[in-house]
This record gives C-alpha cells, sequence and structure tokens, in this order.
C-alpha cells in the first residue's frame, strides 16, 4: 500500500484529492495537511510513501517547505501547480529542489481534478518507487561547465554535420541541467530535446537552461532551423518533427494525438532525427517512467547512429532507460554525470579523433 500525504490550504481540495486517492485499492490516504508547516510536521510523524504538495500555501508554502523536507526527511513530493508562468517558474524552482514531479492544475477545482486524475495517480505510483538518493543530490553547478576533452575550433560542421537528440520524462529538468551545462558552447552540431510537460512549463524550462549553458537553448518554434550550438525543446502539447529543405534542417510542430498519452512524445522526434542523419545521429535516454523513446532510439540505431541510455543508479524513475536498456538498442549505459562526456567523446571519433 502506498501511503499518501495530501497538503493544500483549501478544505475542498484536500477533501477532492483525498476521496480520488481513497477510491483506489493500492493507496492509503493519511490525514492530510493544511500548510507546509503542517506537513512537515505530518511527514515526520506519518512516514508517507509519497506528498502531494499544493505551491501557494500561507504560513509555509509549498517550496519552502519542500526545501525542509528534502533536507531533513528525504520524501517523494509530486507538486499541484498551476498552470500560469508564475506557476510554471514555481514549479522549476521545486524540481531543482527536489519534486518528484508535478500535475498542473487547469481553472476551477472540480474539472481541473477530473481531468488530472489519471495523471495524478501514475505520477504519485512513479514518485513512491523514485529513487529519493538522485532528488536529495544537488543539480549540475550553475555555471557551464565544460567536459574534457573540449571540442577544437576546427571540429566544424559541413555536409557530414550531426545530431544530438534527448529524450526525458520525471527527473528531467535536472538531467537536462547536469548534460546542457558540461556541454561546451562550440558544440558542432545541433540538439534537440523532448521532456514531457505541459504548455508554458516547456518555455519556463529552456530559459533557466539557456542562463545556464554555454549553448543557447530555445523553445521550439515551427520553422526554426537547427544550427550547431543551438539546442531547442519540444514545446508542450506539440510533437516535435523535423525536415531537410535543401542544406537546412527545419522544426516542424503539429498536434497529432499523443503518443502514449504523451504530447510532445521523444518517438516522433527521434525516428525524424534518424531520417534525416542516419549514423551521423546520437540519441540519448534520460530518467523518465514508460516507455517513450524506445521505437525512437530504435529508428536511430537501426541508422546505425550512437545510442545512450542513463544508468539506474543516477535515474529518479528507471522506466524509459530500462525499456530501451532491455530491447538492446542501447550501445552505451551512463551514470548521469558521464552522459555529456560520452556524447562529446562520441562527436568526436566520428570525425577522425579530431
Amino acid at each position: 500500500m502506498i501511503k499518501v500525504l495530501v497538503v493544500d490550504d483549501s478544505a475542498f481540495m484536500r477533501k477532492v484529492l483525498s476521496d480520488l486517492f481513497a477510491a483506489e485499492s493500492d493507496f492509503t490516504v493519511l490525514e492530510p495537511a493544511r500548510n507546509g508547516k503542517d506537513a512537515i510536521d505530518k511527514i515526520k510523524r506519518l512516514k508517507p510513501d509519497v506528498v502531494t504538495m499544493d505551491v501557494e500555501m500561507p504560513v509555509m508554502d509549498g517550496i519552502s517547505a519542500l526545501e525542509t523536507i528534502m533536507r531533513e526527511i528525504p520524501t517523494p513530493v509530486v507538486m499541484v501547480s498551476s498552470l500560469t508562468r508564475e506557476g510554471a517558474d514555481a514549479t522549476l524552482r521545486a524540481l531543482e529542489c527536489g519534486a518528484v514531479d508535478f500535475v498542473a492544475k487547469t481553472a476551477g477545482p472540480i474539472s481541473s481534478i477530473d481531468r488530472i486524475r489519471t495523471e495524478i495517480l501514475a505520477k504519485c505510483r512513479a514518485a513512491a518507487r523514485a529513487n529519493v538518493r538522485q532528488l536529495i543530490r544537488p543539480p549540475a553547478p550553475p555555471k557551464p561547465v565544460p567536459p574534457a576533452p573540449v571540442m577544437p575550433p576546427a571540429f566544424a560542421p559541413g555536409h557530414d554535420e550531426q545530431i544530438v537528440a534527448i529524450g526525458t520524462s520525471t527527473g528531467g529538468p535536472r538531467a537536462l541541467q547536469e548534460i546542457l551545462t558540461r556541454l561546451p558552447g562550440n558544440l558542432p552540431c545541433p540538439v534537440v530535446i523532448v521532456q514531457h510537460m505541459p504548455p508554458g512549463f516547456t518555455k519556463s524550462l529552456s530559459d533557466r537552461l539557456n542562463s545556464l549553458s554555454a549553448l543557447s537553448v530555445k523553445e521550439a518554434e515551427d520553422g526554426d532551423i537547427l544550427k550547431p550550438g543551438l539546442a531547442v525543446i519540444a514545446p508542450g502539447d506539440f510533437h516535435m518533427t523535423l525536415v531537410r529543405e535543401g542544406a537546412k534542417t527545419v522544426v516542424r510542430l503539429h498536434q497529432e494525438p499523443p503518443i502514449g498519452g504523451h504530447r510532445p512524445s521523444v518517438d516522433p522526434t527521434m525516428e525524424a532525427v534518424a531520417r534525416i542523419y542516419g549514423p551521423r545521429a546520437v540519441g540519448v535516454i534520460l530518467t523518465g517512467m514508460g516507455a517513450d523513446g524506445s521505437r525512437g532510439l530504435k529508428a536511430i540505431k537501426n541508422g546505425r547512429g550512437f545510442t545512450i541510455a542513463e544508468d539506474q543508479s543516477t535515474t529518479v524513475v528507471f522506466g524509459m532507460p530500462k525499456a530501451a536498456i532491455e530491447l538492446g538498442i542501447v550501445d552505451k549505459v551512463v551514470p548521469l554525470p558521464g552522459v555529456a562526456g560520452e556524447i562529446v567523446k562520441h562527436l568526436q571519433s566520428k570525425h577522425g579523433g579530431v
């Protein structure tokens, strides 16, 4: 049984969320908490397996409570966030502080909870099994740290330009920060990224990563032209594919149905990468629940590209890397701190060791 603690300053929301979990046979609902201070006291006393935490609360807000929880009593926390720019920024802070994941509320508590019922149950089940040790590990330093060796200036793109494609979900924002801040600014190829997130949140994520990385990082827009040193992140609620127009590779966004419940999905992006770049593609699957990305990574592998999966020891949730590894399509299984270096090493090796 999964013991869940609901934390919200609204009595109505505490009741709605508690009833949602109580209707499931694998959850036991603990006495809810009405603010962050109350949550800390009850976590210490009741030892929940997972906590749902509202962001905005009196006495002590959700971010402040989360910082104390991860420092004193590390516990898996899923944030319940408003679907606004302010809510997105606060959610990213929460993920940096150690929250496993988040769910975004829309307007109106009744319709919101009904809409996210399946999502919150799935994320809380995954969070209860999350690797808490990775949640309390500080993210990468907030300054670019180039891996060794750094790309030499002579290593320039041309007709044989390469590409790096990264797919991730639960735990992804911290993992992406770890990787992108360790890639050199003179990376001679573009990077395309799919992170499972709703609209609005991917813009905040890309802005945050751009401020920390030597690479240029932006939320992808339809018609963007890929170029060396640029990393684009698929926007929430849009699949991201690529097309070749002359000598240029161009981003195309569309809203075809979700794949495996995800839009954006990793698979169509990686399949486009495999189709255009073939053996010049590097595919990377990071922490996340489910199996999204395995089909796309297989396409890269079948096209003689190079494939990397994050090692279980550093994932928050091992689902996505595990699915890829079990298919036998992964060339290298690497703990997160070594992924950037592995990418650079492979890019160099493809250019005769330059």
